[in-house]
């Protein structure tokens, strides 16, 4: 008899074999989306702030070097705020462009 475990020398081998396949079976449909769910969402919170880092760090050195080439022409202070003013103005164009588009797509 196959079945019964005092004739069948292979009878805990088998049951094993079942036992983990239907481990794996049931883990690679529940825990894997999971795992890979939680690693995209921490990823992508870390891509995130590091880019917002980045984009802090760049602008703070377009800063820093606007004024540093607006400074042979001018003093110190007043080449700070027209650096301040010329990014701000570029700001405010880039946020008039956005403005302006953020209907264009249902129109």
């Amino acid at each position: 008899m196959a079945g019964n475990p005092l004739t069948d020398p292979d009878w805990a081998a088998t049951t094993t074999d079942q036992v983990v396949r239907l481990v794996d079976n049931v883990r690679s449909k529940t825990t894997k989306p999971a795992v890979m769910a939680a690693r995209g969402v921490v990823f992508g919170l870390l891509a995130v702030f590091l880019g917002v880092f980045a984009l802090v760090l760049l602008w703070i050195g377009l800063t820093r070097g606007l004024q540093a080439a607006i400074e042979p022409f001018s003093n110190q202070a007043r080449a700070v705020y027209i650096s301040y003013f010329i990014i701000g103005g570029v700001l405010c164009i880039v946020g008039l462009v956005l403005f302006k588009k953020r209907n264009a797509g249902s129109a």
